[in-house]
């Protein structure tokens, strides 16, 4: 019986490729989660996600070489596949592209496509690298979010304000907060580059009453 583990026939799988394509697809997986290390420059990036990048490559190279070309076995694990029910918070769209990137460094690996995986891994991290450092397409935009009080004209008391510290700015919301006595404002706003940003609070704490200001990054996620 253990013979026939081991011995390669048309529906087996061979040890030595097997340890290569897991090998290979851990190792290019390792890659990935070192570079999205690396490449963070304003936040910290999740233990939990950067394991996941190392592992996922391994796992669908694993289910490719269970599969084959066997029909029913593809079947069957799609069935078994279709009982697992994940719940947890959709990421960032960055995150979803790695995620992508994994599984099909994974597919090449499972394939038996080992040397377009490494290539695919070192074009694609490199890529992410260069993207990160030279921050392309991050927004300059900040959240400002500026409490009032209830019997404040909140349509024209800050206009002229942000038209003398911003170069850009967007009203984006208001809502009723404290049971309804206070109004909460948010603004997006792009601050001119000779301004102070403790000025620019100190006159808004003059026009709110020195009620509650957040200013901060605008990086609220988006859903997918």
């Amino acid at each position: 019986m253990l013979e026939s583990v081991f011995t390669v026939t048309e529906s087996s799988i061979s040890v030595v490729s097997l340890l290569l394509a897991l090998a290979t697809a851990i190792g290019l997986g390792a890659i990935v989660g070192f570079v999205n290390i690396k490449s963070q420059t304003n936040r910290v990036s999740s233990q939990g996600f950067n394991v996941t990048l190392v592992l996922l490559p391994a796992i669908i190279s694993l289910i490719i070489l269970l599969v084959g070309s066997n029909v029913a076995r593809a079947f069957s694990l799609a069935g078994a596949f279709s009982i697992i029910r994940f719940r947890s918070a959709a990421g960032d769209p960055k995150e979803i592209a790695l995620v992508l990137m994994s599984s099909a460094i994974g597919l090449a690996c499972g394939t038996g496509y080992l040397a377009v995986g490494v290539i695919a891994t070192v074009i694609l991290c490199l890529v992410l690298f260069l993207l990160e450092r030279f921050q392309f397409g991050q927004s300059q935009a900040m959240l400002l979010k500026i409490t009032i009080p209830e019997d404040l004209d909140y349509q024209a008391a800050f206009t002229n304000l942000l038209q003398r510290f911003t170069s850009w700015h967007h009203f984006k919301q208001v809502k009723t907060t404290n049971l309804g006595s206070l109004y909460q404002l948010s603004y997006l706003v792009v601050l001119k580059k000779e301004v102070n940003e403790k000025e620019f609070l100190d006159e808004i704490r003059c026009c709110n009453s020195n009620l509650n200001i957040t200013f901060m990054e605008n990086s609220q996620q988006k859903e997918y």
